[in-house]
Parts: structure tokens; C-alpha cells; sequence
């Protein structure tokens, strides 16, 4: 046998053509008069082969990739949830992770071109690319904000910079441009890097730019949370989202961060200017209007623009919501830093509600020392008392981005105290001056605007029932008041005026919607239908919500009622409503209008099927969701990490052991096979396991069989050992 394999190795080294150190390495230990020294010089060569083979090349982008880039990111909520006090030091090994710019890639390709990149399609140029960024950014050579010179470009730029005129040039290099594709992808990493971190350390009490919590989150939390409370302070402090200076973002960001990498790149990122052109109203006037132009067609991998009914969906949006930071060369680092430093101001105010708690015996509701235990709902009539001196005085805050609204239950005086608080702590803090009128104090009955809803109490007279000492059921009448969250009518009304929806101040008339003037009577219901139901959606959790959005679909309707009659020669909405039906769900170009014919060419699919406006009247619209919001609410997200991290926990398993042999759920045979297997994977003493319900016997059974003892050595009969084998296989499935 060695001889065939002496003889097989020897043909192999004479056909291959091999360099030639390991030819001559070959020849010098090959002797043909030896087989069993040439079989184990072959099998040496073959193993120093695949030695210099299984060696990483660093340029090699393939070999970088060892695990997938969610995986990664995962195992950095779960670290950072389970220490969310710890100070950060080690993100540079983060920065290295080729995994994580692997992901940046595919989603700022997936922003660039509307469509989802997988792993495996993404080309080996474009990897080398990447892996290049990664070094350039390591080694501190990567500049924000180039124009002309990139280290990777996006797919979509088929643009050949070296054959760009002067001109061109120089237009490049003055005017404002989009963000870099490859700024975004750093961007990308910091924002995967540094969103962990920091969303285990954020308040509770902000709602903005943070996953899971949104403008309905907000709502809810007012809605439970703040009634009984008759000063409100609401004040706006957007300023801070236009731009704060580098020294206080870096010290903010430093207070938990203490990674020189990192931080220098966010510094120069802060530092760097960002060219902007401006353009004159001079040259505004000098640009001509085409007489006709051409319809715009889209490449395939462009991504089309939004729809109409979205686009009128945004003019919507709330003044708190309208403003989104954008500082230097940060993108959509920009919230996440607006949110570190205005973290501080959450907790200082955190400490300020513990601090002017004071609870009364005397009162229904907030009582206990804590004043987190609730004592009754606050959202029910006669557990919400007007204050007074005997009353309980409590506060509560809340943050939506730049703007703040804080409740107060107590005296105007105690009110008054806080916002000068408030006012000193932001000139010491942000240097941001801030006067009365700025942070003002509004009573209850007046009603307090926020996030386009009005925040109003609503006095209440129920029946309150009980029973005397005689057993007897005495009614009487109570006096109450409820916490009313109403969708303010005069903001819609403002809202559709802006988007030309309305005219008039008194009297609104709706405006034809010229815009749809070239779409079929189809595709235009469907796009206002999709804007009602984003209507319905908005304001789900508004007491008025079937008021609103009738009014909304009122408007819509003889916005559109106006838009056919003009574009169909029908003169009146009368005449559209008569063909068309209430809900213009017949078609309006014949103008007998007559139902059966239509229904006729639908069925035989020689008409496009036309969708009936919805929510025509009030009792089409769905009701007010009044769920119950619960106390300590956390998105779904943080409640499955907690409970992750909380499994985790040897202690945890222990503590559930314990219940089930306390409930008798386990018997003391079931419960020695489990410290067997528990032994045997933990490899910790059994003397040191809990083991009140087994006797000695059965710990010292259960140790022989562990340590692989013969059957002779344990004492007990066959069928305890059957039953300890079944317990074994239990254990190991």
C-alpha cells in the first residue's frame, strides 16, 4: 500500500505544473528507493498547502464576512440592554466589522434605488470598493462631503468624472449637491453603532426620532397619563434641532461614549462646511416658461416619486412633527444627536417630578409614597378631583422632538417655579434664551393645542352607587371631569386651505383639485380614498373622530364633485351627484349614467371598475379607540430584549424551578434528572445545587450515574433507573 501511494504521489508531482521552490522542495525529500519516506513527504506538502491556503488575505473581502450584519447588530442591543450604564470605550472594533458595512450598503442602495440588494448579488468590485471606505475610515483618511473624488459610488452614477467640463465642473464644486453615497454609508454604520447605545439609556419620557414610538404613542401616553392636571406648560424649543454648537454635541455625546475614533469622525462631520448656492429672484425671473413640456419618463431603477394622496397626507403633518434636524454632514445621524443632547433636559426634568411629588392621604388617586401605583383609573369621572390644598400635587412630562408639554396639578404659583427652573436651566445648558411668552402657562379650560389635537376637560355628572351600612343601595348624582383629546377643526380646515382644498374663512367652499384633472375617474377616487383612510388612521384616538373625518371626506367630495363637472361639462356638483351617485361610484362619462348598462360592461370587463368615495356619511367612520394605554409602556422591541436578557439569567431559571417544585409540578425523580443534565452541561458541583426535595440516596444514585458508573455500583432497583435513562433522553432533546 505505500508503494501504490508513493508511486500515485510521484505521478501527481511530475504532471502538475507546480512553482518551482515547491518543485525543487519535492525533489530534494523524495527518494524512490524509500516509499514510506515519499508517502509522508506528500502528505507533509499537501498539509503546508493547505496551511498557506487557509491564511486570510486582507484584501479579500469575502473572508471578512463571518457573520451576517443583523446578527451582529443584534448582539449589540442585547449587550447594551443588559448593561445600559456601562461606559462605551471599544467601538473602533465595531467600526472594523465588515458585516455591519455590508448592511449600510444594502439599505442606502435600497433608499437609492427602491429596490432591496441581497448579499449575494452585490458584486465583488463594489465589495473591494467598501472594503476600501471601511480602511479609509479607520486610518482617518475619509473626507465628508467630497464632490469629485469617491472611494465607492453609487450603482446608479454611471457618470465619467474625467470626461466633465470645465464648466460642469465647477458647477459641481459651487452648487448644492445630494448627499454623497458614500457619506450615507458611513453614516450608516455610525447610526447602527451608536442607536444601541443610546436608545438603552433614553428617557421615557421623549417620543421623537426613536423606533416604536411615534405621534399616536404620544397620544395614548396624554391620554392616561394626564388627567387631573390643570396648568399645562407647553413650550417649543425647535431651535435647538436648527443647530447647536460642536462642543456641546461632543460632551453630550461623551458623557457615554469615550471612543476617540468615533467621536473625531462625528466632529469632522459637524466641522465641515456644507457648500449651499443660493439663488437670486434676479435669475428666478430670468428663466423662461416652456410653452409645452414633455411628459418626464423615468428610468426603470428610478424610484418613482410619492403619489398625490401622499403628498397632500405630508401637508398635514403637525407643526411638532414638521421639523427634522439635519446638521452638517451628519444625515440621519442629525435626530439621533438632537436626542443625545436633549436627553439631559428629560432627565433633569425626571428628577423635577420626583422632586414635586407630594402625596395626600386625604386624596383618591396618588397617594402612595411612590406615585407610580396606581390607586384607581384616572381616566374615569369621579377618580380625577379638581386640586386643591388637601389634594395631591403631582406633575408629568412628556418631549416630542423639540417641544415639550408638561402637566401640573397644584397651584399656578408651583407652575410658575418650574418654568423659571426651566428657563435657567436651558440658558445654562443649550445657551438658549427663553422668556415667559416662550414657555406659557394655560389653564385646563382653555385648552391646550399639541400634535393637532386639543386637549380640553370636559365636566361630567355621573350616577355613583353604593351601599350603606344598612345594606341598602343609595344613588346619587357625582361631579366629574374627563380629560377630552378632540382633533382640532379649525387646524384641518387651515391645513386644507394651504393645500388649495378650501376658500373662504367663514363660509369654506371646497376648490377643485386640478392636479387630477388628466387621471381617470378611477385612479382619482383611489387616491382620495387612500388619503381618507390615512385620515381615519391619523386621528383614531380623537374623541371627534367621526366629526373630522366626515368633515374631511365632505371636502374631498366636492373638491372632486367640482373637478368632473368642469372636466366632463356637467356646470353644476348637483349634475355630477345626480349621474355619479352620493359617492361618485358610477361613471360620469355617459351621461344617462344609467346603472345597469354599467354593470353589464363591468361584467364583461370592458370598463375599468370604479371605487365609491368612502365615509359620505358619519356612521360609515369608525369609532374612537379608547384601548387602555398600560403603565410602563415600552415598544415591542425593548420588551422582547428585556425578556431575552432576563432568560438569560441562570438566577432566572432557578427561580422558575422553584415554583414548579413548590406547585408540585415536578417530581423528585424528574427533578434529579434535570441536575444531572444541568451537571453535565454547566459542570458545577451537585453538593452545590439546590436539592431540598431528593434525599442522599438519590444525589449520590444521581453522581455515579453522572461520573459513567457501572450499573452494580448504584443502588436502587431497575425500574428507578429506567426512569432516570428516560429522564437522560428528556433532558437531551
Amino acid at each position: 500500500m505505500h508503494r501504490r501511494l508513493a508511486v500515485f504521489g510521484h505521478r501527481i508531482f511530475i504532471n502538475s505544473t507546480i512553482s518551482q521552490i515547491s518543485n525543487t522542495f519535492v525533489c530534494k525529500r523524495i527518494n524512490p528507493l524509500n516509499p514510506r519516506i515519499n508517502g509522508v513527504t506528500f502528505f507533509r506538502f499537501l498539509s503546508m498547502m493547505t496551511m498557506q491556503r487557509r491564511v486570510p488575505d486582507p484584501d479579500d473581502p469575502s473572508t471578512l464576512m463571518k457573520e451576517d450584519g443583523v446578527a451582529v447588530c443584534s448582539a449589540m442591543w442585547i449587550e447594551n440592554f443588559r448593561e445600559s450604564d456601562k461606559t462605551v470605550t471599544n467601538l473602533t472594533t465595531y467600526l472594523r466589522r465588515f458585516e455591519l458595512w455590508v448592511l449600510a450598503y444594502q439599505k442606502v442602495c435600497a433608499d437609492e434605488t427602491g429596490s432591496y440588494m441581497p448579499r449575494s448579488t452585490i458584486q465583488k468590485s463594489a465589495l473591494e470598493d467598501l472594503l476600501a471606505l471601511r480602511n479609509a475610515v479607520l486610518d482617518s483618511r475619509f473626507k465628508w462631503g467630497a464632490r469629485l473624488e469617491f472611494i465607492i459610488r453609487s450603482p446608479k452614477d454611471k457618470t465619467d468624472l474625467e470626461s466633465l467640463s470645465k464648466r460642469k465642473i465647477r458647477a459641481i464644486l459651487t452648487t448644492t449637491q445630494p448627499s454623497p453615497f458614500q457619506d450615507r454609508i458611513v453614516q450608516e454604520v455610525l447610526f447602527m453603532i451608536l442607536e444601541p447605545i443610546y436608545e438603552a439609556r433614553f428617557s421615557q419620557k421623549s417620543f421623537a426620532f426613536r423606533p416604536g414610538r411615534n405621534a399616536h404613542t404620544v397620544l395614548r401616553v396624554i391620554r392616561r397619563s394626564f388627567a387631573g392636571y390643570l396648568w399645562y406648560i407647553k413650550g417649543d424649543l425647535s431651535t435647538i434641532l436648527d443647530g447647536m454648537k460642536v462642543g456641546m454635541v461632543i460632551s453630550a455625546l461623551m458623557r457615554d461614549v469615550r471612543d476617540k475614533k468615533v467621536i473625531d469622525l462625528i466632529k469632522s462631520a459637524l466641522v465641515t462646511p456644507v457648500i449651499e448656492s443660493r439663488v437670486d429672484e434676479a435669475d428666478r425671473k430670468k428663466k423662461k416658461k416652456r410653452k409645452h413640456q414633455k411628459k418626464k419618463v423615468l428610468p426603470e431603477d428610478e424610484p418613482k416619486p410619492d403619489p398625490y394622496w401622499l403628498q397632500t397626507f405630508f401637508g398635514f403633518a403637525p407643526e411638532e412633527a414638521e421639523k427634522l434636524p439635519s446638521w452638517g454632514h451628519c444625515g440621519i445621524l442629525s435626530p439621533l444627536l438632537a436626542n443625545i443632547c436633549l436627553d439631559e433636559l428629560d432627565h433633569w426634568m425626571e428628577a423635577k417630578l420626583k422632586e414635586f411629588y407630594r402625596p395626600s392621604k386625604s386624596d383618591v388617586i396618588w397617594n402612595s409614597p411612590e406615585g407610580e401605583v396606581e390607586q384607581g383609573n384616572t381616566s374615569w369621572p369621579e377618580f380625577v378631583p379638581t386640586s386643591g390644598p388637601d389634594k395631591t400635587r403631582k406633575m408629568d412630562y412628556i418631549r416630542y422632538g423639540g417641544h415639550i408639554l408638561i402637566g401640573v396639578r397644584g397651584p399656578r404659583a408651583d407652575a410658575a417655579m418650574l418654568r423659571k427652573q426651566l428657563i435657567e436651566f436651558c440658558d445654562q445648558k443649550y445657551l438658549l434664551k427663553l422668556d415667559n411668552e416662550s414657555l406659557p402657562i394655560e389653564h385646563i379650560t382653555k385648552g391646550i393645542m399639541f400634535l393637532d389635537h386639543v386637549l380640553c376637560r370636559r365636566v361630567v355628572y355621573p350616577t355613583l352607587r353604593y351601599t350603606a351600612t344598612g345594606g341598602k343601595i343609595i344613588s346619587e348624582k357625582g361631579v366629574g371631569t374627563l380629560l377630552s383629546v378632540t382633533a382640532s377643526l379649525k387646524r384641518c380646515i387651515k391645513q386644507f386651505r394651504k393645500l388649495e382644498f378650501l376658500k373662504g374663512d367663514r363660509d369654506p367652499d371646497p376648490q377643485p383639485c386640478f392636479r387630477m384633472f388628466h387621471a381617470t375617474q378611477a385612479h382619482t377616487n383611489a387616491q382620495m380614498n387612500k388619503l381618507l383612510s390615512t385620515m381615519v388612521e391619523w386621528y383614531r384616538y380623537a374623541d371627534n373622530r367621526k366629526k373630522v373625518v366626515n368633515f374631511c371626506s365632505y371636502i374631498l367630495r366636492g373638491s372632486l364633485a367640482k373637478l368632473y363637472a368642469a372636466k366632463y361639462k356637467l356646470r353644476s356638483r348637483a349634475k355630477v351627484y345626480k349621474i355619479g351617485a352620493r359617492n361618485l361610484s358610477r361613471p360620469l362619462k355617459e351621461k344617462k349614467g344609467q346603472s345597469p348598462e354599467y354593470h353589464n360592461l363591468l361584467r364583461m370587463g370592458l370598463v375599468e371598475s370604479i371605487d365609491g368615495l368612502q365615509y359620505t356619511r358619519m356612521s360609515l367612520v369608525p369609532e374612537t379607540d379608547y384601548t387602555p394605554f398600560p403603565s410602563g409602556w415600552r415598544p415591542e422591541h425593548e420588551k422582547a430584549l428585556i425578556e431575552y436578557i432576563r432568560l438569560e439569567d441562570p438566577k432566572t431559571l432557578e427561580e422558575q424551578r422553584g415554583c414548579l417544585r413548590e406547585q408540585g409540578l415536578i417530581s423528585p425523580q424528574d427533578y434529579i434528572s434535570m441536575l444531572v443534565w444541568n451537571y453535565k452541561r454547566n459542570a458545577i458541583m451537585v453538593d452545590q445545587l439546590p436539592l431540598t426535595q431528593s434525599s442522599d440516596n438519590d444525589v449520590q444514585r444521581a453522581y455515579k450515574v453522572l461520573m459513567g458508573s457501572s450499573q452494580d455500583d448504584c443502588n436502587g432497583s431497575s425500574r428507578e433507573e429506567e426512569n432516570n435513562q428516560e429522564g437522560f433522553q428528556a433532558a437531551q432533546i
